[in-house]
């Protein structure tokens, strides 16, 4: 065919348009943080990681191996894409007050960052694309079953602020959501980090310079908001008491302020007899929320872990540590499969 049939051109730009649609790239991307906020989390997950992974590979597949002959026609757009993509996800990810949005902003980034290795149309970007979207899908899976533990029962408790002290609470689960969060930061010794690396490099040896740098400026504003809710989970020093409610002292016993129950205790203080010391009852049912020492309280008794979800995420920490530390089965892997192409 030739590369100058407008019909066949037509198709590709229809074909480009869908795969972006589905990969959550700008401009097509608008569906992407409300859905993520609104759908289950565990839902959230598999459409973040799974289904994101068919459309990248689908992509990659169509317009590598079918559409190869036109690159000189899709490249130029693949660019503006990508870094309207890189920047939207960015920014807009460091405004996100909500863990589910800030993710979705996130997967917008990233998405930008597989692109690089698409557009720069050769063996080494694809490799690099495969690499990024097999660990982005595990960094992922890891990321949102933690969301899902702290969203708790409802699936509704998913304010940054709910992850405060969750390092204290849950060491090994703030643990586990560190280094994934870290990861797609792109932090040393882990996969995100060879990932961002292997896709800029690819880019540099297509000769797309300002496309590479920047893709590493906005890894660096990006990393601003995975530090952030790392920050909140290790923020409470470490002889801070989480979830120890506030105590009133009334003088001459006068009546309780508003906000504390009636079946609060009262214990005379001091010998003159002058006041009491009003605390909340030591055991106070579920629905019931009044302040945010009780709500701490709560929140870290019902976060419990299923022995699977637990056992999902130790996989895809240890997957990120292990082959972000050595790489090679990986790489080898990323570089066979971008042959296939």
């Amino acid at each position: 065919m030739s590369t100058s049939n407008g019909l066949l051109l037509a198709g590709a730009g229809l074909l480009l348009v869908g795969f972006l649609f589905k990969v959550a790239a700008v401009p097509f991307h608008m569906w992407t943080p409300d859905v993520y906020q609104g759908a289950p989390t565990p839902a959230t997950g598999f459409m973040a990681a799974i289904a994101k992974v068919g459309g990248f590979a689908a992509l990659l597949r169509v317009f590598f191996s079918s559409f190869h002959s036109l690159e000189a026609s899709w490249q130029p757009i693949l660019w503006v894409v990508a870094v309207l993509t890189l920047v939207t996800g960015a920014v807009l990810g460091l405004v996100q007050r909500d863990v589910k949005r800030m993710l979705a902003y996130s997967s917008i980034n990233h998405a930008g960052f597989i692109l690089l290795g698409l557009q720069a149309a050769s063996r080494e970007g694809m490799s690099a694309s495969l690499y990024y979207v097999f660990v982005y899908a595990f960094l992922v899976l890891g990321s949102f079953a933690v969301i899902t533990v702290v969203g708790g029962r409802g699936d509704a408790d998913h304010a940054i602020e709910s992850y405060r002290g969750l390092a204290r609470r849950r060491p090994l689960l703030g643990f586990g959501f560190a280094v994934l969060l870290l990861a797609q930061a792109g932090a040393p010794f882990t996969t995100g980090f060879l990932g961002k690396l292997y896709v800029v490099e690819a880019a540099v040896r297509s000769h797309s310079y300002a496309l590479a740098v920047i893709a590493m400026l906005t890894g660096a504003i990006a990393a601003a908001f995975y530090l952030r809710v790392v920050f909140v989970m290790y923020a409470l020093p470490v002889g801070e008491p989480v979830a120890e409610p506030a105590a009133v002292a009334l003088p001459g016993g006068g009546a309780l302020p508003a906000g504390i129950e009636a079946a609060a205790v009262a214990v005379p203080v001091g010998e003159a007899g002058g006041g009491v010391l009003v605390a909340a009852p030591p055991e106070a049912p579920a629905g019931e929320a009044t302040g945010a020492g009780r709500a701490l309280r709560l929140r870290a008794a019902s976060l419990g872990i299923a022995p699977s979800t637990l056992a999902g995420i130790a996989v895809t920490v240890l997957f990120t540590l292990a082959l972000g530390i050595w790489p090679a089965p990986l790489f080898s892997f990323a570089h066979a499969a971008g042959l296939l192409f």
